[in-house]
């Protein structure tokens, strides 16, 4: 397995650095993306082994090219890990239009450029393994304020789901992975945006992004390196699995959120299903 290739998106801090080190460290052979090399190089250094690339994840033509270099560098690509993107704060009201869709530009349609440029590759080669990092966020979003960031992480549930069944039949495995809290820079500043548009009203809201703030940042249980050697892991066995909940508290989660739902279908069953003709 050390002789596979990585494609790494977001990979200059967070759980895309700490993966990045690992493989590298493990003797893996990888290409990792960020918006300017320099600081690629300067988190992760230099070797034979890695390739830092500068891409732009909502340039398309950029995108192409990163893959295209890791093909010249490496000759194939094994395991893409869709990591990149960034939290966004702020409630429905707040947010403004060009607030939500660049949230959705990063989180969202910079994995799904990867998947379209890549693609082709993998179902002429007839195998690869994709791991597209969602959130807990992305299964259960009751959290005031969060809005805009779980329904991002909510897409990137449903598209990996639809392309585990677009790949099978070459190969291909896809797995949604769910972290919870892990111990990153994702609540620093420059990971977390915030609206330009203030609304006093909601409580909640504020209440929540304190606490993300001020306790749960630089608090969080999860340890990115245990996560990233599960990651190389999983890519290494027959059967990748499709959903990946990841933490504890992650799991905690997923059981309010299956146990609200049944809930909600036993309570009208009785009448949803009687509305077919």
């Amino acid at each position: 397995m050390s002789n596979k290739v990585w494609f790494v998106t977001g990979a200059s801090k967070g759980l895309g650095l700490t993966l990045t080190k690992r493989l590298l460290t493990e003797g893996y052979k990888v290409a990792a993306t960020s918006r300017t090399a320099d600081a690629l190089i300067k988190a992760v250094g230099t070797s034979d082994n890695f390739l830092p690339l500068e891409v732009t994840l909502t340039d398309e033509n950029s995108v192409q090219k990163g893959i295209t270099d890791t093909l010249k560098k490496f000759g194939t690509i094994d395991v893409i890990v869709n990591n990149a993107g960034y939290g966004q704060f702020g409630t429905l009201e707040e947010l403004s239009d060009a607030e939500v869709r660049r949230n959705f530009d990063i989180n969202v349609f910079g994995s799904l450029n990867v998947i379209r440029q890549v693609m082709p590759f993998l179902r002429e080669q007839r195998s690869g393994r994709i791991f597209n990092i969602s959130s807990i966020g992305g299964l259960f979003g009751n959290f005031p304020g969060w809005g805009s960031y779980c329904a991002t992480k909510f897409a990137v549930v449903g598209f990996t789901e639809a392309l585990a069944a677009e790949g099978k039949e070459y190969g291909i495995s896809a797995t949604v992975v769910y972290p919870g809290y892990f111990r990153t820079e994702f609540l620093s500043s420059e990971s977390l945006a915030l609206p330009a548009k203030q609304v006093d009203a909601y409580h909640e809201a504020k209440i929540s992004l304190a606490a993300h703030q001020n306790e749960i940042s630089g608090n969080q249980a999860g340890d990115p390196e245990k996560a990233s050697a599960l990651l190389i892991k999983i890519a290494s066995e027959p059967d990748q699995p499709l959903h990946l909940i990841l933490g504890q508290d992650a799991y905690n989660l997923a059981e309010v959120k299956i146990d609200a739902l049944k809930k909600d279908m036993e309570q009208m069953k009785a009448a949803a299903v009687a509305t077919a003709f």
